[in-house]
């Protein structure tokens, strides 16, 4: 071979490339779509854990929050617990306490936990600024950064609660903590000002760091040090940085199960239609490894031939495929790079390494088995058989079939796949998984449409009521350093109207054409034994139409009941069927918990009862339903001009946030298992080129004796039909199976189990349709090689042979 050197190796392996243009794009096609996934589905499962922990480690965050009782323990003895052994840094006391506090438009915020700290910084949770600066004086505040919104930005004033002495607090500054130790800072001196006017008890918090904490066994022995050394009673509460970090990672943790799912199945297909194609070529291509071996090329060289024109375009798909994966992952990251601050989350650099590494390797070892074919095949036994097919091969499927009242040339292309057996498997395979990740893919989105539903019961209402304007914004406040802290009373500010709820209920009952209707109210309870504040949604009336969807027990009924998510049970230690005690504000009320919701809304714990059990709540919102045949938006524009010179509104369109994780999972499936799709139906098109290929000179006699153009393109698209029903028939239970494995991993992963309506999505007529989609697929990807053979002269058939 030395004639011909490497020079000749290089022409030859061009040549290949550029001759098999379909197999190359097929190759290529498919390896981005490996690679793509797979480097999706690493960076989601980095973002599941290291990024926490990068931030973490970074601002050194407190492995222990605690809240002690100044009337139990010292400040001194306090700031001695930071010897006990196993502590390696601690930080405190500060004095902390609980508000609500008031925005310029008069409307409260969530209860926060509030912190005195006279910096950021220190041996235990380095706070880091977002934006603006750090408080230095009485008046001011900084909040934690997932409250920066518009009309809620640096300058702005809250008031610490809605009472008329309520002190003034100016934003300075937006900071995060990835401990989340604190949802805003003040000074120390400015905490028992703002207790003393909230009525709130003053606490100290103590955080600390341990040399070990990696596991809950491990947090629950220092907890009990702290205990032993403080005295009975003083220690009120902890918080423990697993259970921070569980909450932050879920979001991201939840889409993994399923890209994961996804890249599995383009990794699977690359290989077989890599493998496929390399078989093809070489046999296909017989006749041309039988000339390389009679003019001198080796066995090794021959088989460098034919791994090299694989991974050619390999190479090209896999550096395409980075750079896809890495443009898929960015809004999957987005909504994890919020939760970390400063730490900024992007694909992780090994993993745009070891993804390309592992797939040269993968399609390397499949394009190998196919090319040592071609390496052992015997010169005289290449030139000799050259592209005629073995004269035996499926012979008898084509005398089977022959024999059923069907046209020939529909018979003759039910036995095509009879004569390349394998090669027919590769593309059923094919067809098989792209048929999977449609069903799996169908499955995902209606379940995760079904999730969104019955996360949002006020959006299946035809009419909502409320009793504010949502539109009603107050000015704003006055610009900073126009006199320090401003007083709850300030002029040139004022406060939304709100309708009296007794009012808009009797204009809600007088409207005809009225059905149902509920009403709802949304408020921050204390719930003994639950760690922080509690949202609660208080009911009115039958809220049957509102309810959310219940993994066990059932919806409220009447007073004395509350339904709860599984996240209160595991961390109240409770069950269905305890007792719960529950204040709404100087309110209390022993509920029975009588059902176990399904909720996906966080780390947030909410609990849902009925507004008997509290006699001063008082709904904000009327969900309407309309008896048929009434407009919903007539009901509403009637309804409205009675009800907005009282303050309130009405509308049909409900006020729910849109779920953005939903809607990114769902558009994510979609784009991957179009991805998948056009492989696969690229794995059916180069089948149907190798065989028509093949088959060109029989082709030409059919035409000779008669055969037209469009009995020509039944033949061919004959030969797909029976794989695409058999690849239907075993992709779909492949795609339910995946979908049933898949959808309880994600569930765990936000720490809930899932609804039957959530799991039960496929439909007899939808299982149906889904299978016949194989069909589908396969005579899409025929058409093409169908077309061509069909528009091929007879002549120039009967001279290619």
């Amino acid at each position: 071979m030395s004639p011909f050197g490497t020079g000749a190796l290089g022409r030859v392996v061009r040549s290949g490339v550029s001759r098999r243009r379909v197999q190359t794009v097929v190759i290529a096609l498919a390896t981005m779509l490996a690679v793509a996934s797979a480097v999706v589905s690493g960076s989601l499962m980095v973002a599941a854990a290291a990024p926490f922990d990068h931030a973490f480690d970074e601002q050194r965050g407190a492995h222990i929050t605690a809240q002690f009782d100044p009337a139990g323990v010292s400040a001194e003895r306090l700031a001695r617990t930071g010897r006990l052994d196993g502590v390696t840094a601690s930080a405190g006391p500060f004095p902390s306490t609980a508000f609500r506090p008031v925005d310029a438009t008069g409307f409260p915020l969530p209860t926060l936990a509030l912190v005195g700290r006279s910096g950021p910084g220190g041996d235990v949770d380095r706070v880091e600024l977002e934006s603006g600066r750090w408080v230095d004086g009485s008046g001011e505040i900084v909040l934690g950064s997932s409250f920066e919104r518009p009309g809620l930005g640096i300058g702005s004033v809250l008031r610490a609660s809605d009472a008329a002495n309520a002190p003034a607090l100016r934003i300075v500054g937006f900071a995060s903590s990835a401990g989340e130790t604190a949802d805003a800072w003040v000074t120390p001196a400015q905490v028992d000002v703002v207790a003393s006017r909230g009525h709130h008890p003053v606490t100290h918090q103590m955080l600390y760091r341990f040399d070990s904490a990696d596991t809950g066994r491990q947090v629950l022995a220092h907890r009990a040090e702290l205990v032993s050394a403080t005295g009975s009673g003083a220690l009120l509460g902890t918080r423990s940085w697993l259970d921070t970090r569980r909450a932050a990672n879920q979001g991201a943790a939840a889409t993994v199960p399923f890209v994961t799912a996804f890249g599995v199945l383009g990794i699977t297909m690359s290989v077989i239609i890599v493998s496929s194609v390399v078989s093809g070529a070489v046999g296909t291509g017989l006749r041309r490894i039988g000339v390389l071996k009679a003019i001198g090329f080796t066995p090794r060289e021959v088989v460098l031939a034919h791994t090299a024109q694989a991974m050619v375009p390999a190479c090209v798909g896999i550096v395409a495929g980075v750079g896809l994966g890495n443009l898929l992952a960015v809004p999957m990251l987005a909504e994890s790079e919020a939760v970390y601050g400063t730490v900024s989350l992007s694909v992780a650099w090994w993993v745009d390494v070891a993804v390309p590494a592992a797939a040269l390797l993968v399609v390397g070892l499949a394009a190998l088995v196919p090319a040592l074919r071609a390496g052992r095949l015997r010169t005289v036994e290449a030139l000799a058989v050259g592209r005629a097919p073995r004269t035996g091969r499926g012979r008898w499927a084509y005398r089977a079939l022959g024999r059923l009242p069907l046209p020939l040339p529909v018979s003759h292309g039910l036995a095509t796949p009879f004569t390349h057996p394998v090669r027919a498997l590769a593309t059923l395979l094919a067809v098989a998984f792209g048929t999977a990740a449609v069903t799996f893919a169908v499955g995902l989105t209606s379940s995760l449409g079904v999730v969104g539903t019955s996360q949002d019961p006020e959006g299946r209402a035809a009419v909502t009521v409320t009793t504010f304007q949502p539109n009603a914004v107050a000015p704003p406040p006055p610009p900073p350093g126009t006199g320090g802290a401003v007083s709850g009373g300030t002029s040139g500010t004022s406060t939304p109207e709100r309708a009296d709820p007794a009012k808009v209920r009797a204009a809600v009952e007088s409207q005809p054409g009225l059905a149902s209707y509920y009403g709802k109210l949304r408020a921050e309870v204390v719930v003994a034994g639950a760690p922080g504040s509690v949202q609660a949604d208080l009911y009115e009336g039958d809220a049957r139409d509102g309810g959310y969807e219940l993994l066990s027990g059932h919806w409220i009924t009447g007073n004395g009941q509350v339904v709860v998510p599984t996240r209160f049970l595991e961390r109240t230690g409770t069950e269905v069927g305890d007792t719960v005690r529950v204040s709404y504000g100087k309110e209390h009320a022993g509920l029975k918990i009588v059902g176990e919701s399904f909720d996906t809304s966080g780390d947030r714990l909410r609990i849902h009862a009925d507004m008997a059990d509290f006699p001063s709540a008082e709904p904000s919102t009327f969900l309407v339903e309309v008896r048929s045949g009434v407009s919903a938006d007539d009901f509403a524009r009637r309804l409205a001009s009675v009800v907005r010179p009282l303050g309130g509104d009405a509308t049909t369109v409900p006020p729910a946030e849109r779920e953005g994780v939903i809607l990114a999972m769902s558009a994510m499936a979609v784009l991957l298992t179009l991805m998948l799709v056009a492989v696969a139906g690229l794995g059916v098109l180069n089948s149907v080129v190798l065989d028509t290929r093949e088959r060109v000179h029989d082709l030409g006699v059919c035409k000779a004796i008669g055969m037209t153009p469009r009995q020509t393109v039944s033949l061919v698209l004959a030969s797909v039909a029976v794989i695409g029903g058999l690849g239907g028939l075993t992709g779909v239970p492949a795609g339910y199976v995946l979908h049933r494995l898949v959808m309880p991993v994600m569930g765990r992963a936000v720490g809930t189990a899932l609804p039957s309506s959530v799991l039960d999505v496929y439909g007899p007529a939808r299982l149906l349709l889904l299978g016949l989609g194989g069909v589908v697929l396969a005579v899409l990807g025929a058409l093409v090689p169908a077309g061509r053979a069909a528009g091929t002269r007879t002549a120039t058939a009967l001279r290619t042979e």
